[in-house]
């Protein structure tokens, strides 16, 4: 077990936000996700902690590299292992802005960027801190100290590895040069881009023109995207923009909101979002149409973050029931009565939100998109016996995967001869590494049940 750092009474220190990070990135190499560390971790360094340990996660491939080359044998702690990765990956950015002539501020916006000697030497306090890693400390900081001298040669050396390239596991890297032979590198580099902020307006309480000028009235520079899309050109905190509490809009990226506009629905409808957890998808539903709505989800805490999600928005609850139930298992839940339009939005790898969850693809491994592939079958088939005849079923994956995506929704309209496949966006893909509007990777199939 990691050493438990006392709880500051002070500011933190850099050293305090690497030894925090250091700690949330152990914590994901031994097959934790990164939110749930994070969330654990104390709220005074929470935040700066997150910001270095996503930028870690994004470089880890570099790091390890690196870390290889200058420890010939690594020692045998997990916790100096994580605090000597987050160093060097801090530290390689702290020395290419330092080269940078004229540092692009797009490309920089969201690195933590200090200056080298004070990465070397909080690093080296970090480690001092820690009883279990202080006899490490001049290891640490000769290792710090020779990459600063031989960054170059030592990255040449480290990038004859693809993972060390791409800071994606090597597996990953050749499932998508399969996939997509002509944008495999464009998808790797922009999955190390964080995501841009884009607000879902909510037409029940606000308007896309409303939004428009409170945001202007608070100096926040932001642009109208599409349909009830608005992107923040510099992310914020959620309370630092007009209408958080008054329900005026949802945090939700461009490519989940077109699930709520693609699946046809209108008031008096019945409604099914299976695998609803956390509700942006339901809210939509529920912002479009007076619909009578159903939301599952397996995870009863998830399930709660539905119906708080619902509460701010400030929608009509009374014909929406949230169940926790197994979407697959449908006699568990469903009561006989036919849904006129069915959400799937299934289960899968998730390799299409890689860019805001950093730590995804270290813990995925080869096999899960098969074992994914088989969930999502069983659901959706499952699903399907409930759609009423003449009703509509919208598969939707964050995926990018072909497997869980393309070849899912195919191979679905050969098993079900009453399925017919209509116009929908597909595959999409997130490949606008530099623009403040983009989209994460998602998958949309419509299909409609034939009388």
């Amino acid at each position: 077990m990691p050493d438990t750092p006392s709880k500051p009474t002070r500011t933190p220190t850099l050293s305090d936000t690497i030894l925090a990070s250091a700690q949330n990135v152990q914590a994901v190499l031994a097959g934790r996700s990164l939110s749930d560390s994070l969330a654990a971790t104390p709220s005074a360094v929470r935040a700066s902690a997150q910001s270095v340990a996503f930028h870690a996660m994004r470089h880890l491939g570099t790091a390890r590299a690196i870390k290889q080359i200058l420890v010939r044998r690594t020692p045998p702690n997990p916790g100096f292992d994580a605090l000597l990765l987050v160093s060097l990956a801090l530290l390689d950015a702290a020395l290419e802005y330092a080269d940078d002539p004229a540092p692009d501020q797009v490309k920089w916006r969201h690195v933590p960027v200090y200056a080298v000697h004070t990465v070397v030497d909080q690093a080296v306090k970090a480690a001092g801190s820690q009883h279990r890693m202080r006899s490490y400390k001049a290891l640490l900081n000769g290792s710090l100290r020779g990459f600063t001298r031989e960054r170059s040669a030592i990255l040449a050396q480290a990038r004859k590895n693809s993972v060390a390239v791409f800071n994606h596991p090597e597996w990953w890297v050749e499932q998508l040069r399969r996939s997509y032979p002509d944008q495999w590198q464009e998808l790797l580099y922009s999955a190390n881009v964080p995501g841009p902020m884009t607000l879902r307006v909510n037409i029940r309480h606000s308007s896309v023109q409303h939004m428009l000028a409170r945001l202007e009235e608070a100096g926040i520079p932001a642009v109208h995207v599409r349909d009830e899309a608005i992107t923040l050109l510099t992310p914020r905190p959620v309370h630092e923009v007009p209408g958080f509490a008054q329900g005026w809009w949802s945090v939700q990226d461009l490519a989940a909101q077109q699930a709520g506009l693609l699946l046809p629905v209108r008031s008096g409808m019945r409604v099914l979002d299976a695998c609803a957890a956390p509700g942006g998808k339901t809210a939509h539903l529920l912002e479009r149409a007076d619909v009578e709505l159903l939301a599952l989800d397996a995870d009863q805490d998830r399930l709660e973050r539905v119906s708080q999600n619902l509460d701010r928005l400030k929608l009509n609850r009374k014909s929406v029931v949230l169940q926790c139930a197994d979407a697959a298992d449908v006699p568990s839940w469903w009561d006989g009565r036919p849904f006129d339009a069915v959400l799937a939005d299934v289960p899968c790898t998730a390799s299409g939100v890689v860019r805001r969850h950093p730590d995804i693809r270290w813990l995925r491994r080869p096999g899960d998109i098969a074992k994914t592939a088989a969930l999502q079958r069983s659901i959706v088939d499952a699903l399907w016996t409930t759609v009423k005849p003449g009703g509509h079923m919208l598969y939707a994956t964050c995926s990018i995967f072909p497997q869980e995506g393309e070849q899912q929704a195919e191979k679905f309209a050969k098993r079900h001869s009453d399925a017919s496949r209509l116009a929908a966006p597909g595959q999409l893909l997130p490949l606008a590494r530099d623009s403040a509007i983009s989209n994460d990777g998602f998958f949309y199939a419509l299909f409609a049940k034939t009388a």
